[in-house]
């Protein structure tokens, strides 16, 4: 009888040996006469345990990690077919804590199912949403949308349900779906782990977001750096349109939606949706101007309806449960889940959903460990490069968009990241400048120009150089950036500056004065 060991094929456990360790128990248990199946999957997202493998056994799945090759002899002897006991054995992985306690509803079966395989996602209740679309037509599937409370996972949180209301109502000859894959914050992953663990979660998707707008094309809009999901998505789509999931006559409707992936260049500013369909159209990546507004004339012109892939990704889920079970989940106006990504000095770094008002603490504490290196947490970056920083003293903040904007923070795209009594707070806000002079697309002077002298102008607080009033003048480019910059590139790079210097000011003055002719 044919046991079934599941690897990781995620980047991360890629990057940790995943291959080696899958050659590795292929050859020795055909050194031993065993007959094993090896299924390449995504992963759960406990990182600091990957590669973990897992057997499929009568009593259900029993976990292993982290594995390294040279574990691999010493588990087959142990009886890793049988899931017998050995010291890296975890047992059921459903009952690890970490995991255990989360709300999984959009990552339910990422490091479960072959991710390429269209008969290994229905068998875990894929296309249950999209059946459910086909049943109810495009107004419906709008209001469940609406009613469910989605918003923008990519960081801006705007409901989802008007701007798709907005593409099914616009008029035109062609609509198009576009979704924004170009995951380029800062210690986040969740876009990149659902297309290489579960890539038809966002096909369904958007596939209903086709049903619901009256578009017949999608695109997925790929960040460079991700060559695994690069691969799997198009396996996927290939795979997909073969079994009559994707193409003309999506699951014998009549209705056709046809879908390809894009890949970027390798610039930050593409994960604005302006840019990211200036790039899609073959141009430079350069922000537009709005209105006009993507939602009416946005890819070649059409009606386009752009998305991030948490929230198309959350659909499936919606459209297959009902919006009243979606937004059951949260709080306020933040209903659902949040795809948390936990980085940096953190000892239990990885992927948490989790429903809308955990605070960061407990993200930090009960899930991450607290830091890596032991000593306490100092800071800790929400929302990507351009996110605020929070001291100790705000760590009891929900993880939703009210509070977060009250804390002058945002949530972004979930992205965590932890720093000990080590950082450096001022550097981190030079940072900020000079990543945002980097990347900008340099279209208006705030962004172009602000970030450059604000880079200049830290520099000099950082010497000691008259650091009271070349403070003032970082508050003064702040200003000027938050409120003429033409999108949030600019807008947003004061967020990570001033948090820095309103909540470690000490970071700022260690300098002390110099005299005016060291300038």
């Amino acid at each position: 009888m044919s046991v079934t060991i599941t690897v990781p094929r995620d980047a991360v456990a890629l990057g940790l040996g995943a291959d080696r360790v899958a050659r590795a128990l292929f050859a020795g248990a055909e050194a031993r006469g065993l007959d094993v199946a090896i299924v390449r999957t995504g992963s759960r997202g406990l990182f600091w345990l990957e590669p973990m493998i897992e057997v499929e056994t009568q009593a259900g799945r029993v976990a292993y990690g982290p594995v390294t090759v040279a574990d691999v002899e010493a588990l087959l002897d142990a009886g890793l077919c049988q899931g017998d006991d050995h010291a890296l054995r975890l047992g059921d992985p459903e009952k690890i804590p970490y995991l255990a306690r989360q709300h999984r509803l959009t990552f339910h079966r990422c490091g479960v199912i072959d991710p390429v395989s269209v008969a290994d996602y229905r068998a875990h209740g894929g296309y249950r949403g999209l059946e459910a679309a086909l049943r109810l037509g495009p107004e419906a599937i709008v209001g469940a949308v609406r009613e469910s409370g989605l918003r923008g996972r990519g960081g801006a949180g705007f409901p989802a349900g008007i701007k798709w209301n907005t593409v099914m109502l616009a008029q035109a000859d062609q609509k198009y779906v576009v979704c924004n894959a170009d995951e380029g914050d800062s210690g986040t992953f969740a876009d990149r782990m659902m297309m290489e663990g579960d890539p038809f979660c966002l096909i369904e998707g958007m596939t209903i977001a086709g049903l619901a707008t009256g578009a017949t094309r999608g695109y997925i809009y790929l960040r460079s750096e991700y060559p695994q999901a690069f691969r799997t998505l198009k396996e996927a789509i290939a795979n997909g349109e073969r079994a009559g999931v994707l193409g003309a006559d999506v699951l014998g409707s009549g209705r056709s939606f046809h879908l390809e992936v894009r890949l970027g260049a390798g610039a930050y500013i593409c994960g604005e949706e302006t840019s990211l369909l200036e790039s899609l159209e073959g141009k430079r990546g350069i922000v537009r101007a709005k209105p006009p507004i993507p939602a009416l004339k946005g890819f070649l012109g059409r009606p386009t309806l752009v998305n991030n892939v948490m929230t198309f990704t959350a659909v499936p889920w919606i459209l297959e449960h009902g919006a009243a079970a979606y937004a059951a989940y949260g709080q306020g106006r933040s209903l659902g889940t949040l795809p948390i990504q936990l980085a940096g000095n953190v000892k239990h770094g990885g992927l948490i959903e989790y429903a809308f008002g955990i605070t960061l603490r407990e993200v930090i504490e009960d899930f991450g460990g607290g830091t890596r290196s032991g000593r306490p947490v100092r800071a800790v970056q929400v929302g990507g490069p351009l996110g605020a920083y929070f001291p100790d003293h705000l760590l009891d903040t929900p993880l939703d968009y009210e509070a977060m904007a009250a804390a002058k923070g945002l949530v972004g795209h979930g992205g965590i990241v932890v720093f000990d009594d080590t950082v450096d707070m001022a550097a981190q806000a030079r940072f900020a400048f000079e990543f945002c002079a980097t990347e900008s697309c340099g279209k208006c002077t705030p962004c172009r120009i602000g970030a450059t002298r604000g880079v200049e102008t830290m520099d000099k607080v950082i010497a000691g150089i008259r650091p009271a009033e070349n403070l003032k003048l970082v508050e003064d480019l702040c200003e000027i950036m938050t409120d003429g910059s033409l999108c949030a590139m600019g807008g947003l790079t004061p967020m990570p500056v001033m948090s820095a210097i309103t909540h470690f000011p000490d970071d700022f003055t260690r300098g002390g004065d110099m005299p005016v002719a060291a300038e």
